[in-house]
């Protein structure tokens, strides 16, 4: 008997270590967690982004674009009111898997003519998208020619711009859950 008890002591020790050690773990990861995302919003913010750099940038213009949405409604760069979001998005893009549901949460509480969604179609079907998309935005399909990304100068998936006065770029925006509050439905 004293065995036993000493036994079932020891595994009940060890489930008390195992436990400090993932408690331990979780908080690791809640730190680093933060880190990240500190380093993206640096990261989106660099002051050379943009103008020939690595993406859209605050204060640049948009250029002339004409592209047809999904429903065959045209869009055109004119056509985009101060306090639209673009977001830009690819059909094979892990992080914009990640960054969908927060977009179309957003999206769900926005005016849905100040909401576009450009997806890239290189490499995937993008059907899954345009579905879950198209109830809460104007939806764009792009292939190997870009022409509304290249408008925004953007180079990467996803981003997420928000247009200001006279078609320029008011802010860009790396993460769907840092997109402002606009104008609701």
């Amino acid at each position: 008997m004293p065995v036993l008890i000493v036994a079932v002591a020891l595994v009940g020790a060890l489930c008390l270590l195992n436990l400090l050690f993932a408690l331990g773990v979780i908080r690791r990861l809640r730190e680093q967690t933060k880190l990240i995302d500190a380093l993206y919003e640096v990261v989106g913010d660099m002051p050379d982004a943009g103008a020939g750099g690595a993406g859209p940038a605050a204060g640049d213009t948009v250029a002339d674009f004409r592209a047809t949405t999904t429903a065959g409604e045209p869009v055109a760069r004119d056509d985009l009111a101060a306090a639209s979001v673009v977001a830009f998005l690819a059909a094979d893009c892990k992080g914009c898997h990640e960054q969908l549901p927060g977009f179309l949460a957003w999206a769900r509480d926005q005016d849905r003519g100040r909401v576009l969604a450009v997806v890239n179609t290189d490499g995937a079907d993008p059907r899954a998208f345009v579905e879950q998309l198209t109830p809460v935005a104007r939806v764009v399909l792009e292939g190997a020619k870009p022409a509304v990304a290249r408008a925004f100068n953007v180079t990467s998936y996803p981003q997420f711009v928000v247009v200001g006065p006279g078609a320029t770029v008011a802010e860009v925006i790396h993460a769907a859950s840092r997109l402002p509050v606009g104008a609701p439905a």
